[in-house]
């Protein structure tokens, strides 16, 4: 049975075993198949000579312009945040942005409670105030901002130290819970690195960070999970580090880490790891492409996607978080773009 949006909303976010999930799951993507069928004539002209509905490969976003909405109803253009080539554009109306919002909403207050905390963003302000379309990071951080209060931003517009501002935060809340949030590459270079190079450490009594994306480039770097976390408890003191996944093909679905160092798929969302070459599913523990599945994506057919990225699945309902689901980590990106679907072969 299709579910409104008010009924997505009241799902528990990690409480659903395996049969109830993928009875959901398989309702409802079944729902948006037709759906964009129906409405997206270029979805439609992907998916012909496919015996089944085919995944979408994220640089299909990056060459046409996939939208089951009208001008008219356009109410956001997110575009990705990639500095080099084509960006994916996706194309949100007002239903679809909201459901997105309210979602992120719901599993953010999960890790972080629903108090708005104490905010020190390790970005520019800068980067959400440029007038061109937003960028996903723009957006990352805009949709973050809503979590927290009293922002404060660790970084000046040229992406250097903001020293003052990081003391200024420190001295007014070093005694009470804070969150911070930045994207990892940026996270380790602009702001651990410096605080390093020049020998100052900061000793908050709790608090957390959210930390997503750039992975590639700390790997580039021998940088591990375990490095980054060690140097962040040592320049900053009690702060739980969680890192994050997400994309901007599929906003407002996010797969945030636990407190065992795995990511979570909630209940909206599922992940496969497939095959490189035959694009056939893999068993747990077995590294492959993945592929993402999310019932949110309803003004555009970013419903089922086969990502540029290697994961490995670690297991299904027996995390020992204790949270229901897939849970699973990502390896990097693929060298090159190797996977096709079947509405790859559309010119």
């Amino acid at each position: 049975m299709h579910l409104s949006n008010e009924q997505l909303l009241e799902l528990p976010i990690y409480a659903l075993n395996k049969t109830q999930k993928q009875a959901f799951l398989a309702s409802q993507l079944s729902f948006l198949d037709n759906h964009h069928l129906q409405h997206c004539g270029m979805y439609q002209r992907l998916q012909q000579g496919c015996e089944s509905i085919s995944p979408l490969t994220v640089p299909l976003f990056k060459e046409f312009l996939l939208t089951s909405i009208t001008a008219e109803e356009q109410h956001r253009l997110l575009t990705s945040s990639g500095t080099q080539g084509p960006t994916s554009k996706i194309t949100l109306d007002s239903e679809t942005a909201q459901l997105q919002s309210r979602v992120l909403t719901k599993t953010l207050q999960h890790w972080l409670g629903k108090q708005r905390l104490p905010m020190l963003v390790i970005d520019a302000k800068a980067t959400i105030q440029k007038k061109a379309g937003m960028s996903a990071r723009a957006a990352g951080i805009q949709g973050m901002l809503f979590f927290g209060r009293d922002p404060h931003f660790a970084l000046n517009d040229d992406m250097t130290l903001n020293i003052e501002v990081i003391e200024q935060f420190f001295e007014k809340y070093k005694d009470t819970p804070v969150f911070m949030f930045g994207f990892t590459f940026i996270v380790w270079q602009q702001f651990i690195q410096q605080l390093v190079q020049m020998g100052k450490r900061y000793s908050f009594t709790k608090g957390m960070l959210l930390h997503g994306g750039g992975w590639k480039k700390m790997q580039q770097s021998a940088v591990s999970n375990d490095v980054f976390k060690q140097q962040i408890a040592q320049s900053l003191g009690a702060i739980s580090v969680h890192d994050y996944y997400g994309m901007v093909e599929q906003t407002g679905t996010i797969y945030i880490e636990c407190e065992h160092g795995y990511l979570h798929a909630p209940v909206w969302s599922d992940i496969t790891v497939v095959d490189a070459a035959t694009a056939e599913p893999l068993g747990n523990n077995q590294a492959g492409v993945i592929l993402l599945n999310s019932v949110l994506p309803k003004s555009y057919p970013g419903h089922r996607l086969l990502t540029e990225d290697l994961g490995v699945i670690h297991g299904e309902d027996d995390c020992a978080c204790g949270r229901l689901g897939k849970y699973f980590s990502v390896l990097g990106r693929l060298a090159k773009s190797q996977v096709r679907g079947c509405s790859d072969t559309f010119s």
